[in-house]
């Protein structure tokens, strides 16, 4: 465990704390996070990971998205942010996590959606995110890192590209606060409401990426995509139906890409090439063939 007490003493809940208990809670590929508990009071303390600047996350940013979700109450409120290094103490939220096979039922992606409405319908998130420029930019840092990217590297970020071009070359994307990072990890079953954690790559984006992103993460089924556009539009057309299979597709890439970065910036012990080549896999497949064609013409 690391010794943690030069940190909890530049923060003013917990600097004159006698004995806090800490544990450290296990399973993120980024981060280190903590769990203090101090006069039957408990928070999670989250130190960033190494050169984690190099995946696009603004601390500060990070910090305010997730101020003011909490606000609505869908995150956990953050109580202190400690500069330079971007560490973020935020109240413990108990209650239970959800299994993918939990989540994808029609009762609990209505509640998720109930949940992606609340933080979508604030009015502004500092910050900005866009899957296809942080494609291009993780393929650069790799690049520089003398990570070796896939041969086909070219081919990738031209689909990317064909995708972005689709969904914009005849609509304005209308901007909203976005979470963007909504693997099952981060959900959270409070009893009354589905809590949202790890806002770091949380800003003003696509709401048809959180919508891709959190069916994908799940592996869900055309009918769970269906579930899910009827319980956010009430009704789907094919427009949405495209936008939000290709926004699944780009959730692929750049979960491929951040690998990418982290096998050259990374310190922890984890697989990431093997992490990545899944993600590029299917990328891959789900972007060859008639379906993909289709969703291009109809988005």
């Amino acid at each position: 465990m690391d010794d943690l007490t030069p940190i909890l003493q530049r923060i003013p809940q917990l600097a004159s704390a006698k004995n806090p208990e800490i544990k450290e809670l296990t399973g993120g590929i980024t981060n280190k996070n903590y769990k203090i508990t101090v006069d039957g009071e408990s928070f999670v303390l989250r130190l960033g990971g190494n050169e984690t600047t190099y995946l696009g996350i603004d601390r500060q940013v990070e910090y305010e998205c997730s101020r003011l979700a909490a606000q609505i109450g869908v995150a956990p409120e953050p109580i202190a942010f400690l500069a330079p290094e971007g560490y973020i103490l935020a109240r413990f939220i108990s209650g239970k996590p959800m299994s993918s096979e939990e989540i994808g039922t029609q009762e609990n992606i209505t509640r998720v959606v109930a949940s992606m409405k609340l933080y979508h319908s604030i009015n502004k998130f500092p910050g900005f995110f866009s899957p296809f420029r942080v494609a291009e930019d993780y393929a650069k840092t790799a690049h520089s890192f003398k990570v070796k990217l896939p041969n086909n590297i070219d081919w990738i970020l031209d689909r990317s590209a064909e995708i972005e071009k689709a969904m914009y070359a005849h609509q304005t994307l209308t901007l909203r606060p976005c979470h963007n990072d909504l693997l099952n990890g981060n959900f959270i079953d409070d009893g009354t409401r589905i809590r949202i954690l790890d806002w770091e790559y949380a800003g003003m984006g696509d709401i048809f990426f959180d919508l891709g992103n959190f069916a994908i993460q799940h592996e869900f089924n055309d009918e769970q995509d269906e579930i899910l556009l009827k319980a956010y539009f009430g009704q789907s057309t094919d427009s949405q139906r495209a936008h939000q299979k290709l926004m699944k597709i780009m959730s692929d890439l750049r979960e491929a890409m951040w690998s990418q970065v982290q096998i050259g910036v990374s310190q922890l012990d984890f697989d990431y090439a093997g992490y990545g080549q899944k993600y590029f896999d299917r990328f891959e497949s789900n972007t060859i063939g008639s379906d993909y064609t289709n969703w291009l013409r109809a988005v």
